[in-house]
């Protein structure tokens, strides 16, 4: 009951509180509440381990819950941003319209969080993935505006047309397994004997199943939501759609390749060279994209296209080590592109500021939340000893030793051209945020424009705690990871 408990409190929790009519700073206590009870409660169901079966849709297709060490490692990356996200909305939602909206669907989206990392088989964790869907379109919708609801429109049929294409591999899956155990268990449960003379169509319905959940990835071509919704999203929003949001895609895909059918069955196969190959075109595009765009949080949403494909491509080698760089740069990303996303909302927050060019000199006088920028951007463009360095090092052996043939190669060539249009899109920003030059007014601009700027604790205090996870993942991930059990 614990799992229960974790999954609908802070949905119900949430909506009750979000209900009052008492102002936003009178309901913050309340919701600080909700917020730790479901921390705990949540933590505790994973150190439990229970087995939860609310319902049996046939005698060999339970809704189950179970933790495990993967599902473990994913949630605790979403409490963690949901937590530091909380805390910094208190602050920036005072400026939007409807902010009780905004935390009924913070808190009920965190309890299919909850679910979806404690499913134990595919169906549970499908119906769980379709919640979370539901749940999150109205974190784009929040200013209600016509550009928003074509944003929020755009993410549902996107999602929708992408859960539709994992639901047709789902149900092969469970149509190959037969009556055999279909619960969640590394290395899967289908055998050549069950796919026998099906193989084709296997490899036909699990390349569906990849690209369907991709789509919640931004994998290529399923990836046009998320430079549409981000732009339109309050920046809380944004930070929980691509730092743990969009990683639901990629816990499906894992489940569906690595936990259910088995990596032996496609290694070798057409879907693995497509799959890989798909990986490292959003890759680069994504940083190319993101390289030539001027608005922040567009080009936040480009490089998370192009950042999370770099944990497609790992679990593409259908390798452990690929696997492991994967969940190494999924921690990694989430704490870095929730920080860009929150410290984008603050350049919004505090001075109106939407474009790149815009931000000369911020520096001077937001010296916290530009280090905090510069911390999580190396991050991301791989410097050690950050979270980014380790997770691209070990997807790049990954690469070299999986005997792919020319994509041991490529692989690596992508992740390091991708690092340097990484360097070329967020580095400028803190250059030109520290350093103005002498340009024309710029140091008077900036004495005018950004004195006292800097935010109240309640923005910046998740911004370092971010930063520090993705130098504890980047110093101490392996032994983390070790801890998984694969």
């Amino acid at each position: 009951m614990l799992i229960a408990a974790a999954i609908l409190f802070p949905m119900i929790a949430g909506a009750i509180v979000s209900a009052g009519k008492n102002s936003l700073d009178e309901k913050r206590p309340s919701y600080i509440a909700v917020m730790l009870i479901t921390d705990f409660l949540a933590v505790t169901a994973m150190l439990a381990g229970e087995r939860f079966i609310p319902v049996s849709f046939t005698e060999n297709v339970p809704m189950l819950f179970v933790p495990d060490g993967l599902g473990r490692y994913i949630l605790t990356a979403g409490l963690i941003l949901y937590t530091a996200v909380c805390f910094y909305a208190f602050e920036y939602m005072k400026m939007e319209e409807k902010p009780e909206m905004f935390f009924t669907f913070f808190f009920i989206s965190l309890g299919a969080l909850v679910a979806v990392c404690l499913s134990g088989n595919l169906v549970t964790m499908y119906l769980s993935f379709e919640l979370m869907t539901l749940t999150t379109v109205p974190l784009v919708l929040q200013e209600m505006s016509e550009d928003a609801v074509s944003a929020g429109l755009k993410y549902l049929f996107y999602s929708v047309a992408g859960a539709l294409m994992g639901l047709l591999a789902v149900f092969f899956v469970y149509h190959f397994a037969g009556s055999a155990d279909t619960s969640f268990v590394y290395g899967g449960f289908l055998t050549p004997d069950s796919i026998a003379g099906h193989e084709k169509l296997f490899l036909g319905v699990m390349m569906a199943g990849i690209i369907g959940f991709g789509t919640k990835a931004g994998l290529y071509p399923m990836h046009g939501w998320l430079p549409t919704a981000h732009p339109i999203a309050p920046a809380p929003s944004s930070a929980l759609l691509s730092g743990i949001v969009a990683k639901a895609g990629v816990l499906a895909i894992i489940r569906l390749v690595y936990f259910s059918a088995g990596a032996d069955l496609l290694r070798g196969t057409w879907v693995q060279y497509t799959w890989m190959s798909l990986a490292m075109l959003t890759i680069f595009m994504g940083s190319m994209m993101a390289f030539r765009e001027k608005i922040l949080k567009k080009r936040l949403a480009y490089s998370s296209i192009s950042q999370i494909s770099y944990i497609l491509l790992g679990l593409s080698f259908l390798s452990s080590d690929g696997l492991n760089g994967g969940l190494l740069h999924l921690m990694g990303h989430a704490a870095a592109k929730g920080c860009l996303f929150l410290v984008a909302g603050i350049f919004i927050y505090k001075l109106g500021v939407r474009r790149v060019t815009d931000l000369r000199g911020v520096g001077r006088r937001m010296p916290v939340t530009l280090w905090c920028f510069t911390i999580v951007s190396l991050s991301l463009i791989g410097i050690p000893p950050l979270a980014g360095f380790l997770s691209k090092w070990v997807i790049a052996s990954a690469a070299i030793g999986s005997g792919v043939g020319i994509f041991r190669i490529l692989a690596p060539a992508v992740l390091l051209v991708s690092a340097l249009l990484t360097a070329g899109y967020l580095l400028p920003v803190t250059v030109n945020g520290f350093f103005p030059g002498h340009a024309e007014g710029a140091e008077e601009h900036a004495e005018e424009e950004f004195e006292n700027a800097e935010p109240s604790s309640l923005m910046t205090i998740p911004l370092i705690c971010l930063s520090c996870v993705t130098l504890i993942v980047g110093i101490w991930g392996m032994k983390i990871i070790a801890l998984l059990g694969f």
